[in-house]
This record gives structure tokens, sequence and C-alpha cells, in this order.
């Protein structure tokens, strides 16, 4: 049984310049980390005494004897590519709702890629897993996806993402004094809002509309140099982060028609009123989890007027996925 671990992921700002439509002639930034609450993949080779030959576990259960008889689409895919042969089960359990704009989907897609790299004694590097990732998902599977989500998942952390017009990828980790990395996380609340949706489909409609969002684009990506010179700046009030996650959600939702609904527009609107200086909805769009920005006196009043959503607590997750369980057929034996 090999079972991994792979973070779940919460993206500031750049949103939007890592789909390759437009990083590939315009570069693209994002500035974001991962959080400690993670997806769990379990792999182990399946017995050869049941009328299926492969069992795949997750919302649903699928109980198939050939790989391409696989609903589930990363699934399908990742083992396709693996080539693999021989009947296995593959267990997910997640500490967040799957289509909630954590980045799950690749984060199933990294940590399953973990599992069979471990499973044929390869030790995987974090580019090798982002890569392999956003290579399947794109391309393989042919998702409306962007690039970041597999990077944050492969590698964890506080970082700086740049995508690069030739398809390479540089990781930065952003250097914070701990008291202001408390002061950050301090001043986070993450809430979900109870509702999911497919980012794909809004995703594809944000893509359609590159072309005649340059200027909001451009200005987003001009917002991680903004965020880190925040962070890193000692004497600046830390609430100019959320003032700019303000700016940047007023352009995020001008990406698309799809990015907002009426009932989101009046959760922020119900937070700010309570006290929260910005935040954004994260993800695509169109539902899951919002982040906002709130100092801890106003936090209560926040957390009351929202009180019919779920609030989760997190912290920054530092290893990105990892392989927590490792015991290959037949090691325990020998």
């Amino acid at each position: 049984m090999i079972i991994s671990r792979t973070p779940f992921r919460v993206s500031l700002f750049g949103g939007g310049s890592d789909y390759p439509a437009w990083f590939r002639q315009n570069g693209g930034s994002v500035m974001g980390f991962t959080i400690n609450k993670y997806c769990y993949i379990t792999l182990r080779t399946l017995p050869p005494f049941f009328e299926h030959r492969h069992r795949i576990a997750y919302s649903k259960v699928e109980m198939v004897n050939e790989i391409s008889e696989i609903q589930h689409p990363a699934v399908r895919a990742v083992l396709s590519e693996f080539g693999i042969t021989t009947g296995i089960e593959i267990h997910h359990d997640g500490d967040l709702p799957a289509r909630s704009g954590m980045g799950s989907s690749s984060s199933f897609t990294v940590g399953l890629i973990n599992t069979l790299m471990a499973r044929q004694g390869r030790m995987a590097t974090k580019r090798q897993l982002a890569e392999e990732a956003i290579r399947i998902e794109q391309k393989v599977i042919g998702e409306n996806v962007g690039s970041q989500d597999q990077v944050w998942a492969a590698y964890g952390g506080l970082n700086r993402i740049d995508f690069h017009r030739d398809d390479s990828v540089d990781i930065t980790p952003l250097i914070v004094p701990p008291e202001r990395r408390k002061q950050l996380l301090g001043s986070l609340m993450l809430v979900f809002t109870g509702f999911s949706r497919y980012a794909d489909k809004v995703a594809a409609k944000q893509i359609a509309n590159l072309g005649n969002r340059e200027a909001h684009i451009h200005k987003m990506v001009a917002m991680v140099d903004e965020a880190i010179a925040i962070l890193a700046t000692d004497g600046r009030p830390l609430d100019d982060l959320g003032r700019l996650l303000h700016d940047g959600w007023r352009l995020k939702r001008e990406l698309a028609d799809a990015v907002t609904t009426p009932e989101i527009d009046a959760i922020y609107d119900a937070a700010r009123d309570a006290g929260a200086i910005g935040g954004k909805l994260l993800g695509a769009g169109g539902g899951g989890f919002m982040l906002f920005y709130v100092e801890p006196e106003n936090q209560a009043k926040v957390k009351e007027r929202l009180n019919k959503l779920i609030h989760v607590d997190f912290d920054i997750d530092n290893s990105g996925s990892k392989i927590v369980v490792y015991e290959p057929d037949g090691l325990e034996n020998r």
C-alpha cells in the first residue's frame, strides 16, 4: 500500500495569467500558498479474487475490468499514461470538497502520479510531478485549466510562480519575517459558500475572453509585485494587502460573466459590511471557497454575519505532495 498527501492551494494574485493561451504570448506570474488541508490517495494492487480488475473509490465507486472503462478522467488518463496492466485499487479522501476553487483536481492528479511513481520504485521530484500533471490535464485530458494548481500541489509553500513564453516555470519561495507571516495568516478568513461548480466551464469562458481583457490581466499580474512589496516592507501596513485583494477581485469578476453570481456578491458585500477590507472568490469562479482579509478585531463580526457558512482554520503547508506511507507489495515480508 502507498499513500500520498497533497495540499490544496490559495491563489492570491495573478490568476488568469497561468493559462497557456496567455503566458505563451505575454508571460505570467501568480502569488499564493498551499494550506494544511490535503488530498490523500491510497493505492494498492487489487488481489485477484474479484469479478472486477480495478476499483476506484472517490465520491462514487467504480469497479471495472479495463482502464478505458474508468469514468474518472484523471484516473483513466494517468493509469493509461503509466501503462498499468495489473489490477489496482485507488481510494481518494479529501479534507475539503471537490470543485471548490482550492485546486483540488490538480492535487488529485499530482497525488495520483506521485503514488504511481513510488509504485514503480521512483522518487519523483517536485518538477516532475508538476510537469507531468500539467501535461496530462492540458494535453491528454484536454481540460481548460491553467498551470499554477499543479505547481502549488507539487511544491507547496508560500511562493511566487512565473510562467515563461517557452513553457518554463520558475518557483520562488517568498521570504517573510516570522511575525509578519503570523500577522498575515491571522488576518485571513476562509469560508465555504456552500455550493460547488465545474471550473472547466468557467475557465473556458475566461480563456475565450482573454483577448478582450488584456488590460485586466496585465493589472492582475502587476499586483503580484505589489503584494510581494507589501509583505517585504516591514513598516508598511499589511492592511494594504487586503485593499489589493479587493482591487483584484473587482478586476477578476469582469473576466467573464460566469466568475461571480448574485449569491457570491451578497456574501462578499456582507463580509465587507461587517469589517472585511477585501477578499476574493478562489479558483476560476462560480462557487466554492472565498478568502477575506479581516483585521483580528473585526473577525468575530464577520464570522457572525456569515454564520450560515462553514469557516475553515488553516496554516501554510511547506512540503507539497509527499508519500506518507510506502509499503509496496511484498516489502513488509522481506
